[in-house]
């Protein structure tokens, strides 16, 4: 089954609600809270832009994010980094963490193909490109 346009949508909304969500970090005001911030904004921007264009330093520094395993547990990290002070980042950091063990679990359904994007860099674990 071919779910490659779902998949597309569900991380670029994933993007959407982290820059959301390290946007509403700076309204706390701590040295903390902005750091936190200025992290889930560029990791938000930077899931964002991975659905439209991957640039090739992605692949061989973040392999991560091209496996359903590697993303999931990016995002449960993300959203766990989001769970604080406020029922908006609660409800943020719980959908992204939720998705990403949704991924988690994607990982070892055997009929779910990951989509076109996220196979960019199967060269294999660890492979360098010369």
């Amino acid at each position: 089954m071919d779910f490659s346009d779902s998949f597309r949508i569900v991380n670029l909304a994933v993007g959407i609600i982290m820059i959301l969500g390290g946007i509403s970090q700076f309204f706390n005001l701590g040295f903390q809270s902005i750091i936190i911030g200025a992290y889930v904004l560029v990791f938000g921007l930077a899931t964002a832009l991975l659905e439209f264009q991957i640039p090739p330093q992605v692949s061989r520094y973040a392999s991560f994010m091209f496996s359903f395993l590697g993303r999931g547990v990016f995002y449960v990290f993300v959203g766990s980094i989001l769970l604080n002070h406020g029922v908006l980042r609660i409800i943020a950091g719980s959908v992204i963490g939720l998705v990403g063990l949704a991924y988690v679990a994607l990982e070892f359904v055997p009929s779910v193909e990951p989509p076109a994007n996220m196979r960019e860099a199967d060269a294999g674990w660890g492979a360098e490109q010369v």
